[in-house]
């Protein structure tokens, strides 16, 4: 970044008693603004050259004096070249700051991110939805063990970041966290929103993931046919926590819903058409449009289901859904149970992704499959 206009200028400046011996001074000024300081040097102003900003004459003194003040102009460039090169942003005041030896504080990597969380966290249903405050979470504890692993501390400096250091973190979480490519690859792209943000603040001049590559891998994800669908609806579990992730599942086959917009309906979100059927009709966190969805038979009978329900009650919600963790765990728990292939079905759930709005295209094939069936 270049500065629009710089000046270096040193002077004797005048004592509040008139004397012949004044304390010499040098004023650097960035883009019209100035800052000046002492050179803790005085100096006889009868031998001194305002003109050339230099001590005259030939005597060891004058000479030490030039000396100093060449030198001290050298470090001044220098600090400025590397502001440039560093793309840094340039002002008086930073330079001074480096001259005099005034360095702001370290800012540690990981009080950094609890900041963003905590920024973030106030932004709640701002800009920022919970989900992703979560993701950042898990991300931060990630990188805290990791730290302690590796460096046997709380936490480094944003100094200590390099490319090494990205790529320790990224074996740690395949090896000792057992995450799989694409997860390790979602974390390492938190923690770079980090690093980058960072870089934005001037607390870090070279980004370490410069030459960082990661590839993820690209999943083939099925959808459910309309057999595994059938026996799934009507798969009898022995426990209530697994039917009633399967009905929440089965409601998002014939919703569309994804995961955050089926734990946040609620019955103000069901309204009567123009058709003069029931609709959902809400907005979508994540995708931030509104939700028009007609509602089938087979999801109106699963609002039924769980009008009672204490937890739907408690919370104003439609569907008793429980935290996104426990319903990929426990659907792939009922992928096994029902013997279906586990990618069709537990993915599915994962991340806010919608399972896909089989029923619209269903009518036929049930039709064919179990004749006289209608959705």
């Amino acid at each position: 970044m270049l500065e629009n206009s710089f000046g270096l200028v040193f002077f004797l400046k005048i004592p509040r008693k008139e004397s012949k011996i004044r304390t010499v001074y040098f004023r650097i000024t960035v883009d019209g603004i100035p800052k000046e300081a002492s050179t803790k040097r005085k100096w006889d102003i009868t031998r001194w050259d305002q003109k050339g900003e230099r001590a005259v004459g030939s005597k060891e003194d004058a000479k030490s004096l030039n000396f100093f003040l060449d030198s001290l102009t050298i470090k001044i460039n220098e600090i400025k070249t590397e502001m440039l090169y560093s793309g840094k942003s340039i002002t008086a005041e930073k330079i001074m700051d480096q001259i005099l030896g005034r360095t702001a504080p370290k800012i540690k990597v990981m009080e950094e991110f609890q900041k963003h969380n905590d920024e973030m966290q106030a932004l709640l249903g701002k800009g920022y939805a919970k989900g992703t405050l979560d993701r950042f979470t898990i991300t931060k504890n990630h990188l805290t063990a990791f730290i302690k692993f590796k460096f046997k501390k709380e936490d480094v400096e944003f100094s200590d970041l390099n490319l090494e250091f990205v790529k320790d973190f990224e074996f740690y979480l395949r090896t000792v966290r057992d995450c799989s490519n694409n997860t390790t690859l979602k974390y390492i792209a938190n923690f770079k929103k980090i690093v980058i943000r960072a870089i934005d603040k001037e607390l870090i001049s070279k980004d370490p993931f410069k030459n960082f590559k990661g590839r993820k891998t690209k999943l083939v994800k099925k959808p459910l046919t309309t057999q595994e669908l059938y026996e799934l609806e009507r798969h009898y579990f022995t426990t209530d926590r697994l039917n009633v992730v399967r009905d929440v599942f089965v409601f998002q086959c014939y919703t569309g819903l994804a995961y955050i917009d089926a734990y946040q309906l609620k019955k103000t979100d069901i309204k009567e058409g123009i058709d003069g059927n029931l609709w959902i009709m809400s907005e979508r966190q994540k995708t931030n449009s509104t939700t028009n969805v007609p509602l089938l038979p087979q999801a109106l009978k699963i609002i039924n289901k769980y009008k009672e329900h204490k937890l739907c009650i408690q919370r104003g919600t439609v569907l008793p859904v429980s935290s996104n963790q426990k319903m990929n765990e426990y659907l792939k728990e009922i992928a096994i149970l029902c013997g279906l292939i586990l990618s069709h079905l537990a993915c599915k759930f994962e991340r806010n992704q919608k399972p896909g709005n089989y029923a619209a295209n269903l009518q036929n094939d049930l039709n064919m499959l179990i004749p006289g069936l209608s959705i």
